[in-house]
């Protein structure tokens, strides 16, 4: 959500940023609701103080034993005028609210201009893909040869796009989460926190995935509630409607919390093997810090998910996001894309945003630097540190063997009891 009073004044700004994002607002309408509702509260306003400034001099003549009769007939066409101000108002201010709640957050000036992914800007790259004698087998190949998962019993539990990890392959996805919490505790100073997996609307209003994307989740109707669609709603939303006290930004979170997209309109794209589901684990990393630092904070974001992937000796590259191609609520972002030479693409496997102070702002969050100061809305940020689905199928791909199996890098067989490599079995 906006600031109402940068919405009226910077209208030029609103219109080019929208514009540069690529949705669908009708600002023309906005305004033209604005313009109105602010002429009705003046007329209000004025109106009001007049029928104070009356009933003191009606009063005063009464007491003087005059005839008030026709100033006091006036007042109640005054107040009958004030009352269907008041309706107008209230009919202006809630369509107002709901087209703001339509406007996106607009990019920083640094984001490249831009309608899709072609034009994303790669700003670095880590490590090289690795080089193969034979044509490298995708991840679907390797995790059932291996008998990791089960893709067709998976299906016949629920459905398309929902995995079933068995044996080894369950361990291994578990290795992965401890893993990375314990990096972003240890190493990278976050606390950890475990969230339910069901969020309220208020809650995806907060973070903006809603009124935009309803569609993509489910919904649990007796209860109005949603499965959660990422972990950045239920953790950024601990402190929503709260001031937050001197001393207590900045807050850096992370929480291992499955997700659930349905995923709507994507129907048959990537539906091989576990690069869309619908269900899937993911380690996130929020962070609530003061506005000042946001976007040194968003650079120590990038690196904490760099650590992430170095340690696991993936090679990726990392994509600034041109407007058109963020998030309705990011002001920036980075994406992570991790070779997958199995498919011969890159793979997405976080994204590394800021929202500056919008998020802040739906959700009612705030902080006080000082007892007593006013309060300031803070800056909230989030990435995958990482998303599972994606960093398990990469994993496999680029560090299979020419046996069939896949190697397990350094930092993670401490996590599955010492094991260097998946092997298949006898």
């Amino acid at each position: 959500m906006h600031d109402p009073k940068f919405l009226r004044q910077h209208r030029d700004k609103v219109e080019a940023g929208v514009a540069l994002k690529g949705m669908s607002v009708d600002l023309a309408r906005f305004y033209a609701l604005e313009e109105r509702r602010l002429a009705v509260l003046h007329e209000t306003e004025q109106l009001k103080a007049n029928r104070n400034a009356a009933s003191e001099a009606i009063a005063a003549v009464k007491k003087r034993g005059g005839d008030a009769s026709a100033d006091i007939a006036t007042m109640r066409e005054v107040g009958e005028r004030i009352k269907v101000l008041d309706t107008e108002l209230k009919t202006l201010e809630e369509e107002g609210e709901a087209l703001a709640a339509w406007i996106p957050n607009l990019p920083h000036p640094s984001v490249p201009p831009g309608s899709g992914p072609e034009q994303n800007q790669t700003l670095r790259s880590w490590g090289e893909p690795p080089r193969f004698d034979v044509t490298p087998k995708p991840h679907w190949e390797l995790a059932t040869g291996l008998g990791l998962l089960d893709f067709d019993r998976a299906a016949k539990i629920a459905g398309s796009g929902f995995l079933l990890f068995t044996g080894r392959g369950a361990r291994l996805e578990r290795a992965l989460i401890n893993f990375m919490l314990d990096f972003h505790t240890t190493r990278h100073g976050y606390t950890e926190v475990s969230p339910p997996h069901v969020v309220r609307r208020a809650a995806l209003f907060g973070t903006g995935q809603l009124p935009k994307l309803e569609g993509d989740m489910y919904l649990m109707g007796e209860d109005d509630l949603f499965l959660n669609p990422t972990a950045e709603v239920p953790v950024t939303n601990i402190y929503r409607e709260e001031i937050l006290g001197p001393g207590m930004l900045p807050r850096n979170l992370t929480a291992c919390c499955a997700s659930y997209r349905r995923e709507a309109g994507a129907y048959g794209k990537d539906t091989r093997g576990m690069v869309r589901v619908h269900q899937f684990d993911k380690v996130e990393l929020v962070k609530i810090v003061p506005p000042e630092t946001g976007y040194d904070e968003h650079e120590r974001l990038a690196r904490d998910v760099s650590d992430i992937l170095e340690a696991l000796e993936l090679p990726y590259r990392v994509q600034l996001l041109c407007s058109g191609d963020m998030s309705f609520a990011a002001a920036k972002c980075y994406d992570f894309e991790v070779w997958s030479p199995g498919t011969g693409t890159w793979l997405e496997c976080s994204s590394c945003s800021t929202f500056e102070d919008f998020q802040a702002r739906r959700m009612g969050l705030r902080f006080r630097r000082e007892v007593g100061a006013k309060s300031e809305f803070p800056h909230t940020l989030n990435a995958s540190g990482l998303a599972l689905p994606r960093t398990y199928a990469t994993l496999l791909e680029n560090h299979q063997t020419a046996a069939g199996g896949v190697r397990i890098p350094q930092a993670l067989r401490p996590y599955l009891g010492g094991l260097d490599e998946l092997k298949p079995e006898a």
